[in-house]
């Protein structure tokens, strides 16, 4: 851990480290406060809610199915932190259409600008598409072999870290904040992103493709044919699918079936966001720089677990007298809720835990040459599995399937993320 640490004073780690931070917290300040202005501002059925919620869910994954594989070439082909400067450029430009959408909001017309809003987080997932291959990608090229999964671990743990500020920001200022506080953090993730050290091509220049449909499928053949990495991306995919869910559900469920504010609704999604970061931290420590999935199974299992004891605490939470909803220091009072907390803590954690070292096994069982599209070949299953995820969340509440018993879904697919870590750890001996 220390030596993980030691990264942050050099610059081939500290510049690429803290653009990636940056940019994960605009992305979720942003959407995170669409939804809870969305979701306790602008509409007032539940069932809408959650179509909302799996709406804004999606927008953010479609470029990641149809731009990742054109993006995972990019980065193979060209200097990847030219790449990173361009995309950060991009970001103040989208920033700036997401604020026009809060401004066009502000002055009475609360659906059009809630559709600018949404074009916005559909540009946002196409900026983190375009980078997300370089933010693993260009690890083992600036870090030595040991330094790999300790490098791999504070990016995770600095990613889950910049969700939760933006969370917790975002339950707590306004909307039209909200949109210049991301205008702002955009700007200084442009000039971190100048600072990012030259990542030159490695390996022979490829031909681009630009057609989505026939990238994507070349892609994922020429990534998944190999069972190791096909275990892995299974497994990864598995996880982001279930991880989908649980955030669909978290802000309906917030102010539904817990009956509390905004505020308790980011402080749901932020405590999530900090058991993930703990779980990056442990399992770093646990396997000692070893790239291995041998506690994946175990860890998705735990998760499974406390994920069937969440269902039932929302079960019997005690609603909010006369219909009204409880804020913060009235939720915090509750000692059921700190057992909620608790839970969702220790979710997290287990789920940390789990998808960690497949991150860090991606990026070193291939050559550096092929890193990149290694990256974007699972960004694209993990998008696919993640709209998926979002799309069943519609489909099981228009059947009138609650919140609660959704959770337990989400406890099956953990059994079958357990399935696919074992497999990938088998054909890893």
């Amino acid at each position: 851990m220390n030596n993980a640490l030691g990264l942050l004073k050099e610059r081939r780690f500290l510049p690429l480290f803290v653009t990636q931070f940056l940019g994960a917290f605009n992305d979720n300040l942003f959407k995170t406060a669409m939804v809870l202005f969305a979701t306790y501002q602008v509409l007032n059925d539940p069932e809408t809610e959650f179509v909302f919620n799996a709406l804004a869910t999606g927008m953010a994954l479609v470029p990641f199915v149809f731009l990742s594989a054109l993006s995972g070439q990019l980065a193979d082909t060209y200097d990847k932190a030219q790449i990173i400067r361009i995309v950060k450029t991009a970001e103040i430009g989208i920033m700036l259409f997401g604020g026009a959408g809060i401004v066009v909001a502000h002055f009475g017309y609360p659906m059009v600008g809630v559709g600018m809003m949404l074009g916005a987080v559909l540009m946002l997932g196409t900026h983190s598409t375009f980078f997300g291959p370089i933010k693993y990608a260009i690890l083992p090229q600036h870090l030595k072999e040991d330094e790999v999964l300790g490098g791999t671990g504070m990016v995770e743990a600095a990613t889950y870290l910049s969700i939760l500020l933006g969370t917790v920001i975002a339950g707590w200022v306004s909307i039209e904040t909200a949109g210049w506080l991301t205008l702002i953090v955009a700007i200084i993730g442009w000039f971190t992103g100048r600072m990012v050290p030259p990542a030159p091509r490695q390996g022979a220049k490829l031909k681009l493709n630009f057609n989505p449909f026939t990238a994507s499928w070349r892609l994922i053949a020429n990534t998944m044919h190999i069972p190791r990495l096909f275990w892995a991306i299974c497994a990864i995919s598995f996880f982001w699918t279930m991880g989908s869910v649980l955030i669909v559900i978290f802000t309906p469920l917030a102010k539904n079936v817990l009956t509390s504010d905004e505020r308790v609704a980011s402080l749901m999604i932020a405590t999530f966001s900090v058991g993930v970061a703990i779980g990056s931290v442990i399992i770093n420590a646990m396997l000692r720089g070893e790239i291995s999935a041998k506690f994946s199974p175990i860890s998705v299992i735990a998760m499974a677990g406390f994920v069937v004891a969440f269902s039932f605490e929302s079960r019997f939470w005690v609603p909010a007298p006369d219909g009204g909803l409880y804020d913060m220091m009235a939720f915090i009072v509750m000692p059921q809720a700190w057992i909620v907390l608790a839970t969702l803590i220790a979710i997290a954690i287990a789920g940390g835990m789990f998808v960690v070292p497949l991150y860090a096994f991606l990026t070193t069982t291939v050559t550096k040459d092929q890193t990149a599209r290694t990256v974007a070949a699972n960004n694209i299953v993990n998008a696919f599995g993640m709209v998926l995820g979002a799309l069943m969340v519609i489909a099981i509440t228009a059947l009138g399937v609650g919140p609660s018993n959704q959770l337990l879904f989400v406890a099956g697919m953990a059994v079958i993320s357990a399935w696919l870590a074992q497999k990938l750890h088998r054909a890893c001996d």
